[in-house]
Formats: C-alpha cells, structure tokens, sequence
C-alpha cells in the first residue's frame, strides 16, 4: 500500500489549510489517483489495522439497498451512527442517551430502529432505485451483454434526494471497463476523501466490489483506480499520518471468496475471508460528523 502513504506524504508537502463543514479544520488537495492491480493482492491497509469485517458487511448493505443502520449495528459495525444518533439528539424522545446506548437501542428495538435508524436515501437506495432504476441490476446485465460499453456507470449523487440523505454521497460515481482479454476494472471517483478514516475503507470496497463482479460474470480481474477530488487529512489526524509514515507496509492479503456464489445478490458474510493479514497495531481517530 505504498499508494497510500504517498497520498498522505503528497497532502502533508502540497496541502493548503482549509476550513470545512465540521469546524475541524483539514489540510487539503483538489486532484489525486491511485491506481492498485487486484492480482497483486486484496489492497488492504497494513500500516495500521483495519476492522476489514466492517468493509465487507457495509459493502454487502449497500448492494442489499438497505439503508437503516440496524442491519450494520447488528454485526458491531458502527461507522454510520454518529449521523443517525445526532439527528435523534435533536428529537423530543431523546432523553440524553449516550452514542453507545442509542446503537444498543438500534440493536435490541427494531421500532426504535426504523424510526430513528434511517439514513435517508443513501448509497443502497441510490445503487438499486435510483428514481426508479436499478443500477446495479442493470450494470450487471449490461457488464455481461456489452462488455465493452463504455457506459458501465454507477451513480450515487441524485441532486434530487440530496436535501434528504443524512450526508451526501462522498464515493459519487464508480465506472466499469472490461478490456480485450476480459479484465475486470473500476475506477471510482470521490468527491469528498477523508484520508486517515475513510480512504483505506473506500480502496478495499471497490475492489472488492470488483473482485465480486469479475466472479459472477466470470472475468479476471484488473484494476482498481481511484480518483479523489478534495483529499484532505483533518487536524485532529495529523499526528495519526504521521505515526503511519514511520511505518513500512507489508505484503498485501488475499481475499477468498466462496467460489459457489455466481449471483451477487446471494453474498453472506459468510462467504469471505482474509488470508495472511498482518499489520501493524490499529490507529484510532475520531470521526469528523
């Protein structure tokens, strides 16, 4: 994951002070790519440890269209509730209810979750009814019946439900190439990249996206391209970067997905895991809300 250090090296030398929407505070770039070749290995961040069952089980949500955090918070997954809880801090039923009490609420009151749980028309919604359209039933068929289109798009910014999203989409736009020998590759475009927290969680879900893809279409994989617009590093992250900058990346682990599954749709937990995962010891950092 040498990419990923250089982006973070690359922000720290060329980044402009910025202020943002949270009142944290970044330092920031407009324009970066990274581009990983998923046979060399699952590009999972190993100069700190990343919590990869979360990866899968949110990935898994959005294909599903979910888009209630109850399902997440179910499977310890927590990295969507400070939206959700926040909202409902401001509603007349809280009654000073920690962030770690309300996801209890989430997880053992399925009433308490479909009432304050919703995000919104976030990703899931978006991915499988956008105004309308399955896109992702159609990327498939189209994948399959016209490989070389250059119109294999995923879409999550809707201008017409972005009022209504708990936030708006940062991964916006995710196109598909297949090339002559039928290799498999995606390019996601990010408006919005959050470099310490959200950056090593978005390169391992696309590709991992794409490597489910290749399987049920019955492709070889190629790339994962990644392309970020503001690509910033918070203050509250700086000294966290720099901790990962003082470390050497291992070798890359391998995914291993149930071989079975030819449907994309039919995907469980269950059904992958992580091989010859070692990295260094986890970096905590606090979510910009």
């Amino acid at each position: 994951m040498e990419q990923y250090l250089e982006l973070c090296q690359y922000v720290l030398k060329h980044g402009q002070k910025k202020a943002d929407r949270t009142n944290t505070g970044t330092i920031s770039v407009f324009g970066y790519q990274m581009k990983f070749d998923l046979n060399q290995g699952f590009p999972l961040l190993t100069t700190k440890k990343v919590h990869w069952p979360a990866i899968i089980h949110e990935l898994l949500w959005f294909i599903a269209g979910d888009t209630n955090i109850e399902y997440l918070v179910k499977n310890k997954v927590y990295i969507w509730s400070a939206w959700p809880y926040q909202k409902y801090c401001q509603n007349k039923d809280y009654l000073g209810e920690t962030l770690k009490e309300f996801n209890e609420k989430i997880k053992s009151d399925h009433q308490f979750a479909l009432k304050y749980g919703d995000l919104g028309p976030v990703y899931g919604k978006q991915w499988r009814n956008f105004n309308g359209v399955d896109q992702l039933t159609d990327l498939l068929t189209n994948l399959k019946e016209n490989p070389f289109s250059r119109r294999h798009i995923l879409s999550a910014w809707n201008p017409e439900e972005i009022s209504n999203m708990a936030l708006p989409p940062c991964h916006t736009l995710i196109q598909f190439y297949v090339s002559e020998d039928k290799r498999l590759s995606c390019q996601l475009y990010q408006r919005s990249g959050d470099i310490f927290l959200g950056v090593p969680f978005n390169i391992a879900s696309y590709s991992l996206l794409t490597i489910m893809l290749a399987q049920v279409l019955g492709y070889k994989l190629g790339n994962f391209v990644h392309t970020l617009g503001d690509a910033h590093i918070y203050s509250n992250h700086l000294e966290q970067v720099n901790t990962q900058l003082k470390r050497t990346p291992k070798a890359l682990p391998k995914i291993i997905i149930n071989p079975n599954i030819q449907d994309l749709f039919a995907f469980k937990f269950e059904d992958f895991r992580i091989e010859d995962y070692n990295p260094d010891e986890p970096i905590k950092g606090v979510v910009a809300v």
